[in-house]
């Protein structure tokens, strides 16, 4: 990555799945790990999923539910979901191609474009290098800003939100991600001790499977007045964990990754439990994917912009995604499928 988000981790993963039906169509899908695990799942892509999926018919919506039962038993969620992604949206873009349109117009558009909001995964830069990247930010006018928060001492979150405030002005908002780093006490002190910087949300305060902890802390926060809503999401893996954690009232903004979640087909479900239980819905990361399905979404949503971060950047495309970002807005290009060309040399 040219914008390592931890000097540990300076790759990131794809898993790239062709489907070809028994006329000739072929559709591509991808599978992503920012670190961890892209051996597992090309593993399970061969293995499991490939020998399940041959022979049957080539509609993503109905292949989705009986392949996951089929996995199973190697996990509910995690390693499966993200296999799983490559079929599926592997599936829709065959859809789609077999129509000569987009998997955005097969959808159904709903909106021409989307706001963004500039994302950072900047907990180790320095003072320095924070406060130039959120200049970056606002001379290209993005209405919106998240960086990391989560270091061992508060008092150094407490001295970042505030550069971040200053250099924003009132009018941006401003989101906090502290990507699992707390526990429930430390993160009832941190939001107490934030949140005069008038925060958008807290992302993923809590170790991400900890439900009864996110609606412990939604408790607290609420009782004692600081009023920052709770976002979660990124790291659950199907749909019953998303209701499981809105029926606790864990989160009032719900995250869900395309890809972690297994593909098209359950985020769009997803979107649907979001939708009827009134929370907002912030799509987490994947621009060049979670762009396209935002565009088909009834309500307006926020695109995660992450510096330096998309898969023409990073080199996993021979030519840019139809995803446009102009003026801290996201639009789509007329494209056949999802519009993605991999690069077999990445």
């Amino acid at each position: 990555m040219r914008r390592p988000w931890v000097p540990e981790a300076p790759r990131m993963h794809v898993i790239v799945t062709e489907i070809t039906d028994s006329d000739g169509a072929v559709g591509t899908g991808f599978s992503w790990t920012p670190t961890i695990g892209p051996q597992a799942v090309a593993a399970l892509v061969e293995h499991d999923i490939a020998p399940f999926l041959i022979g049957r018919e080539a509609d993503a919506a109905d292949v989705w539910e009986p392949l996951w039962r089929h996995l199973h038993e190697a996990g509910g969620g995690g390693l499966t979901t993200i296999a799983m992604a490559g079929s599926d949206l592997a599936l829709w873009d065959l859809a789609a191609r077999r129509r000569g349109t987009s998997v955005v117009e097969l959808l159904g558009r709903r909106h021409q474009s989307l706001p963004t909001y500039g994302s950072g995964v900047n907990l180790h830069y320095s003072l320095d290098e924070l406060a130039e990247q959120l200049q970056r930010w606002v001379d290209a006018g993005q209405p919106a800003v998240k960086i990391k928060v989560g270091s061992p001492q508060l008092q150094r979150d407490v001295e970042r939100v505030r550069l971040a405030r200053e250099i924003l002005g009132e009018d941006r908002a401003l989101m906090i991600d502290a990507n699992q780093r707390w526990d429930l006490q430390t993160a009832e002190e941190a939001i107490s001790a934030l949140a005069e910087y008038r925060l958008e949300w807290i992302e993923e305060p809590l170790r991400a499977d900890d439900t009864a902890g996110y609606a412990e802390l939604s408790r607290r926060i609420t009782r004692s007045g600081p009023g920052v809503p709770i976002a979660a999401g990124e790291n659950l893996h199907t749909r019953y964990r998303f209701a499981e954690l809105m029926a606790a009232d864990g989160a009032q903004v719900l995250q869900p990754n395309i890809v972690r979640v297994g593909g098209i087909t359950p985020f769009l479900q997803i979107a649907e439990l979001v939708a009827d239980s009134g929370r907002r819905l912030a799509p987490h990361l994947l621009p060049d994917l979670s762009a396209q399905l935002a565009l088909t979404l009834p309500e307006p949503v926020w695109v995660e912009d992450v510096e330096d971060a998309g898969l023409y950047e990073v080199g996993f495309l021979t030519e840019p995604s139809p995803v446009r970002i102009q003026e801290c807005r996201a639009a789509v290009a007329p494209a056949e499928g999802l519009g993605l060309a991999f690069a077999a040399d990445a």
